[in-house]
């Protein structure tokens, strides 16, 4: 007996740094910034005789009257809401829901009332007996995924998935980190032995991304060169499958602050095309970084060692948190400081948070240090602690001024101009492996984030100065053009975020705008809002 199962990504509840909501806002079709993985891997996993169906809803829209038998919502902390809402829906129209993924795993208790099947952990092990019960419709209520041998994972199938609106592939060679920072929630989702695909099958699905139009592609590991023999092995592998035919592909991933000891890795990464890295540089203050357990940040010139990877020609995108018990109201300065030292362009800001399932999320409960109604997310909204240090509502005034001070034009253009300047001095390779694409093999979704790029100018007078400083830097250094039009277009989500929410403030983005000290005292003598309770709701 054949089935159907519709597959649904839900979108997030608001725009984030990893987003790409400013497509659709500024007049193109609704994009994303990466494919998403879980659509196209769990299609992979299905039975030849399965109909299934995909919808990733920050392209393609839910169709809420599908004719199907079943449907599987997959989603983080993020999508929570919007997963539930699609549940109830299609719950009162009979369908049987199945409910699985990150957010499943790590609080199933949120979603167990609003599904028919919960699935938690990782799927691939259980798949066939899983895809089997629903053909016979003797399925259990609940299924516990353990660590599968990510060899043994399919190639997912990208037929379906709307890859013209995705700006990057998406693959996956292992999953979970050895590293133990108590606010993370993927080791309690993924563990911390980490697991590796072999670079054959990494290749093959390589392969297939690049069948299916993607130059780009984000490599989503959680720590891609913490173990370095595996790395160099991989690197060296992706090398040689980019220069095959001269494909050109950008890679992207996460990695941690200790990869720049490594001068071979650094150089193996650029060689092999990679173009961008995240790092969680997550804050200068060492007391916070040792209470965290981030003790690879520990002992080291931060700015010194984020400085060698735009030396190796890779741009840094740096995650960084305020809010820790050791942060005092001196950290929001502090912050803006070191955040203006660096050549990075990109800083994914956010307040402190303590997911379910964390460390962090248990300590703060004995202490009762959390907040009901709070949030989990990782962001600059709200927060789900109460800090040590200071006032709740000084926390949140002060990641708003950090916000605004570190986006306005002149800090975002002094920042970029200062990439432009370090990017590919120490690069042990030749210009001509710069990878810039020919105009040919430019997407839709490539000139709409170059046009997308453009609008900063439109911003405001400000803007306009700050993107012509820039425009003539490029036209100084061209080999950076590829690097400059992601930065500008990511401004343009920043921007579009940070709005959305009620948090960019026009005095802060001023050239001449307040103090931290100045910004606190004025919104406690207006009653000016230092804390966004809600956004898009």
């Amino acid at each position: 007996m054949s089935r159907s199962i519709y597959l649904v990504n839900p979108r997030s509840k608001f725009p984030t740094y990893f987003t790409a909501e400013v497509f659709a806002a500024s007049g193109f079709r609704p994009a994303t910034a990466m494919a998403d993985l879980a659509l196209p891997t769990v299609a992979a996993l299905a039975p030849g005789d399965f109909r299934v169906e995909l919808c990733d809803e920050n392209i393609s829209p839910l169709d809420p009257f599908l004719n199907v038998d079943f449907v599987g919502i997959t989603g983080k902390v993020n999508q929570h809401e919007r997963m539930i809402e699609i549940a109830r829906h299609f719950r009162k129209r009979g369908k049987i829901v199945i409910i699985g993924g990150p957010q499943a795993s790590l609080s199933p208790e949120s979603v167990q009332p609003e599904c028919d099947i919960l699935v938690t952990g990782e799927i691939e092990n259980i798949a066939d007996q899983f895809f089997a019960d629903l053909r016979s419709g003797n399925w259990k209520q609940r299924y516990f995924g353990d660590k599968p041998d990510l060899d043994k994972t399919p190639i997912p199938k990208w037929d379906s998935y709307a890859n013209d609106r995705a700006r990057m592939g998406t693959l996956q060679t292992s999953r979970g980190c050895p590293f133990e920072c108590e606010f993370c929630d993927v080791i309690q989702y993924l563990g911390r032995k980490q697991r590796h695909k072999s670079p054959s099958l990494v290749l093959a699905e390589l392969d297939e991304l690049y069948r299916h139009g993607y130059r780009a592609v984000f490599l989503a590991d959680d720590n891609f060169t913490v173990y370095r023999s595996r790395a160099k092995e991989l690197l060296s592998a992706l090398r040689h499958w980019n220069d095959a035919g001269g494909k050109g592909v950008a890679f992207a991933t996460q990695v941690s602050i200790d990869c720049a000891r490594d001068i071979e890795m650094l150089q193996l990464c650029a060689a092999a095309g990679f173009t961008d890295v995240f790092i969680g540089i997550e804050s200068p203050n060492e007391d916070s970084l040792r209470e965290t357990k981030k003790r690879q940040n520990l002992g080291v010139d931060l700015a010194e060692r984020t400085v060698r990877f735009v030396h190796s020609g890779i741009a840094v995108t740096a995650g960084m948190i305020v809010g820790f018990d050791a942060d005092t109201k001196a950290i929001f300065e502090q912050q803006y400081e070191f955040a203006m030292s660096l050549p990075v362009p990109i800083f994914t800001l956010g307040t402190l948070v303590a997911p379910a399932a964390t460390p962090l999320h248990s300590r703060l409960a004995l202490e009762n240090r959390l907040v009901e109604n709070g949030w989990e997310v990782a962001g600059a909204w709200n927060t789900n602690l109460v800090p040590l240090r200071m006032k709740r509502s000084e926390l949140m005034a002060g990641v708003r001024w950090l916000c605004n001070r570190l986006y306005r034009p002149e800090a975002f253009g002094e920042r970029t101009l200062h990439f432009i300047r370090e990017f590919g001095r120490d690069r042990n390779v030749s210009p001509s492996r710069v990878r810039l694409p020919l105009q040919a093999q430019y997407r839709p979704i490539d000139i709409e984030a170059l046009q997308l790029a453009g609008r900063v100018r439109q911003l405001g007078v400000e803007e306009e100065k700050m993107f012509t400083r820039i425009q003539a830097a490029v036209a100084r250094k061209p080999e950076v053009l590829q690097h400059v039009v992601v930065m500008l277009t990511q401004y343009m989500q920043v921007r579009h975020s940070y709005a959305y929410a009620g948090l960019w403030d026009p005095r802060l983005g001023a050239q001449r705008s307040p103090t931290w000290e100045e910004f606190r005292a004025d919104a406690e003598r207006t009653s000016l809002p230092m804390c966004v309770s809600s956004v898009g709701s």
